[in-house]
């Protein structure tokens, strides 16, 4: 029996768009297990002692803090001001892409004793309206509720159920899967990552002279680039003016990859839309992984 927290229908302002420092969209993986993390940690100071291992993301509504003007060629991103400097002049600019967006998170438990449910539900309500989630400030949230997963049951009809409560909305699954195809056939990640993207225009004259155009990619569906972690670019060590003393410090970039947004009628097993850390300590990796590719 498996065990999940659903958080549904959380409403949020002003979220951190900037994904990598390439990307601008929906928040990274890394923000949202990242929260995860931190309310076990509040959760664990109110003695109720659970681990959540596992997330996944259904986006229900997206709205990009951008704006395009008329002959404009390009989005703009709508920023914020900051604060004056003590002589009253501009600090130095430097933008933020914000997005409001509205998620249900499935959280997997583990170690959850029925003793602990009602315990667990009353707490996570009264933190989660506390939190900051990708850096945004919690609106609104619906009741939150502990689904289960009887794996010894027919699985479509044990899974159903629980994919009814992420609808109607997209959940976010990795598609690492194409850009190593990609690489094996020679192309370097960057390219394999934006051939996947790219959107090809063809036109077709028929014998009256009418053109058609059609547009389309090279593998259907809605793919976008996605961060999923870091790699370091430095040895272990310490860091002037690092905030823990006692943590190893490295430097560290980016991690990109293809993700896909799917409805969740489309899941055929839970770990599909799970997502968890993965730590690859030969070759320096830090990341966010589908549960299925770990």
């Amino acid at each position: 029996m498996r065990h999940f927290l659903l958080i549904p229908r959380l409403k949020l302002h002003n979220a951190n768009a900037m994904s990598s420092p390439y990307t601008i969209g929906f928040p990274a993986m890394t923000a949202w297990l990242g929260a995860v993390h931190a309310l076990e940690r509040r959760l664990h100071q109110q003695n109720c002692h659970v681990n959540l291992s596992k997330v996944a993301v259904s986006c229900h509504d997206f709205n990009l803090q951008t704006y395009k003007g008329r002959g404009d060629f390009v989005h703009s991103i709508v920023a914020t001001a900051n604060p004056l400097d003590k002589d009253g002049s501009r600090p130095a600019f430097i933008e933020e892409a914000r997005c409001h967006l509205e998620v249900s998170l499935l959280i997997e438990i583990d170690g959850l004793l029925y003793e602990q449910r009602e315990v667990l539900l009353q707490h996570t309500a009264n933190l989660v309206l506390s939190m900051k989630f990708a850096g945004a400030d919690v609106l609104s949230v619906k009741p939150c509720s502990i689904l289960d997963l009887d794996e010894d049951k027919d699985l479509n009809q044990a899974l159903k159920p629980i994919l009814n409560k992420l609808m109607l909305g997209h959940v976010l699954i990795e598609r690492r899967d194409l850009v190593k195809q990609s690489m094996q056939q020679g192309q370097d990640a960057l390219d394999a990552i934006l051939e996947h993207l790219k959107v090809s225009h063809t036109s077709v004259q028929d014998e009256e002279g009418k053109v058609t155009w059609t547009s389309k990619r090279q593998t259907p569906g809605w793919l976008v680039p996605i961060a999923v972690g870091f790699q370091g670019i430095s040895e272990l060590g310490t860091a002037k003016n690092q905030r823990d003393a006692h943590t190893p410090h490295r430097f560290a970039e980016s991690v990109l990859t293809l993700g896909e947004f799917v409805m969740p009628y489309r899941i055929e097993h839970i770990d599909q839309l799970l997502w968890q850390y993965h730590v690859d300590l030969e070759n320096n990796l830090y990341l966010c992984q589908n549960a299925v590719n770990v």
